[in-house]
């Protein structure tokens, strides 16, 4: 198939990009996504028959000092993304990486900040209806709604994947596991982290790679469907940075809260990966801890730190 990518340098982008090319016709775009006309004209010359649309702008934290250039990138270089795919004869799936962010602020989520272990640990699935609390997550959260409405109305084929926070970068340490383990390497005494009391579940990248590769694969089997990938592993991210002390042996200090309080902070994300499981099988296979060994190998080889 001729596949279009965008986002191809990101995160995940680099790593499914050379997957993608060993067994399809892969174009990455080229064209700022702000720039809808350029966007248009190059998608329509290469006439894919999927579009694997991960672009966007993915610091949540940032999205509340940025709103505008998150909605322009992430809402309406989508839309025209979307738009363009339509006029495209015989086009076969629009593949979008949407967020478990988009659940935002749900019950559990206060019962957990005030009383800070939940009764029962809830995963969310393609049937808790969201509630998204960023502006990150409203515009995520509107082109799955557009995509709807296209399918509805138009018969557009789509499938979205609300990604889980994944994990296993080698060259950015903004993300939380990357920057634990980046600090922790670096400073042997002190590190300064933002709020502890937050569950998050998280997805290694191995993993996240074969749910996007048999979604890709399989077009006619996800039409319609927005999947959300678990895995079912909540942790208080307090526990997650002590985690990771334990194995690197760091017997520092780490300083909480040295971030302001963000609006909309969420204190409960965790989702299930049972639709996706009975739709094409796939199911996550890295557990948590050897996830973490793994990305931790990565920085100490980058940073060349022996611990």
């Amino acid at each position: 198939m001729k596949i279009l990518m965008t986002g191809s340098s990101g995160f995940i982008g680099s790593h499914l990009g050379p997957l993608i090319e060993q067994e399809h016709e892969v174009h990455h775009l080229v064209s700022d996504l702000t720039d809808h006309k350029s966007v248009t004209q190059e998608v329509l010359a290469f006439a894919p028959d999927i579009i694997v649309h991960l672009a966007a702008r993915t610091e949540v934290e940032k999205s509340f000092y940025e709103q505008l250039t998150f909605s322009e990138v992430n809402y309406v270089g989508s839309v025209n993304l979307i738009e363009t795919a339509a006029r495209i004869p015989n086009f076969k799936n629009f593949v979008f990486a949407s967020t478990m962010e988009v659940y935002g602020w749900q019950p559990i989520s206060d019962e957990v900040e005030q009383n800070g272990i939940p009764n029962e640990f809830v995963a969310f699935d393609e049937n808790t209806v969201p509630y998204p609390n960023a502006p990150y997550s409203v515009a995520k959260f509107g082109v799955e709604k557009y995509l709807e409405y296209m399918h509805r109305t138009c018969d557009f084929p789509f499938a979205a994947i609300r990604q889980t926070n994944s994990y296993g970068r080698k060259d950015n340490e903004f993300f939380v596991t990357e920057q634990i383990i980046w600090q922790m390497l670096t400073n042997s005494r002190e590190i300064r982290l933002g709020y502890a009391e937050p569950y998050r579940n998280f997805i290694y990248i191995d993993d996240l790679l074969d749910a996007w590769m048999a979604v890709i694969s399989n077009p006619d089997k996800v039409q319609g469907k927005i999947f959300t990938i678990g895995p079912n592993n909540p942790i208080k991210i307090r526990d997650y940075a002590n985690l990771i002390a334990r194995k690197l042996g760091w017997d520092g200090e780490i300083r909480w809260d040295m971030k302001p309080k963000r609006q909309g902070e969420i204190y409960w994300l965790n989702s299930n990966h049972n639709l996706i499981t009975q739709t094409l099988g796939w199911e996550p296979k890295v557990s948590l801890s050897d996830g973490l060994d793994r990305t931790i190998e990565i920085w100490k080889q980058k940073l060349n730190v022996q611990v």
